[in-house]
């Protein structure tokens, strides 16, 4: 029985501090506090609990789609489909400047390898220069992987089109 009510006081206490009152004060110089403990001079703000989305239920309803209104504006078959068809241009067109700029990249990258980054010392020694290179090398595959990403997102948007 005590353990049971042992219990019973540690939940009530958790809940409690999940409902924590919040204070705000605002200095002479514009800083901002925020504290869960009372602060001279600050203001209790009461805050709503947040909304639940359903999202963390494991039981969540599907959607129910809606309707569309009855005063809603329609686009005829016609528009739409040329629409689609500007559209579908469009991302093709992105598309192959976008695999250019990947091949142009990839070249850079190839040239970047076969040219490391050198000085010369005072006493006339060629020395590499490792950090600077590993630096260029670095940017340039940066280059090359942000061209792919969105060589793939066109792509899969076009995909989705079909």
């Amino acid at each position: 029985m005590n353990k049971n009510i042992f219990l019973l006081l540690c939940l009530v206490g958790f809940a409690s501090t999940a409902l924590a009152e919040i204070y705000k004060k605002v200095d002479e110089d514009g800083h901002v506090t925020y504290s869960n403990v009372p602060i001279k001079g600050g203001v209790k703000l009461t805050l709503e609990p947040p909304v639940s989305t359903g999202s963390e239920s494991s039981t969540a309803r599907p959607r129910v789609k809606k309707p569309t209104p009855a005063n809603f504006p329609r686009v005829d078959r016609e528009t739409q489909t040329k629409r689609d068809d500007k559209r579908k241009q469009i991302l093709m067109e992105e598309l192959e400047a976008e695999k250019k700029a990947l091949e142009e990249a990839k070249h850079a990258y190839t040239e970047g390898e076969a040219a490391p980054e050198v000085y010369r010392t005072k006493d006339g020694k060629t020395r590499r220069n490792v950090a600077k290179y590993e630096e260029k090398m670095q940017r340039l595959q940066a280059e090359v992987d942000a061209h792919q990403r969105n060589v793939e997102l066109l792509q899969k948007e076009l995909d989705s089109l079909n």
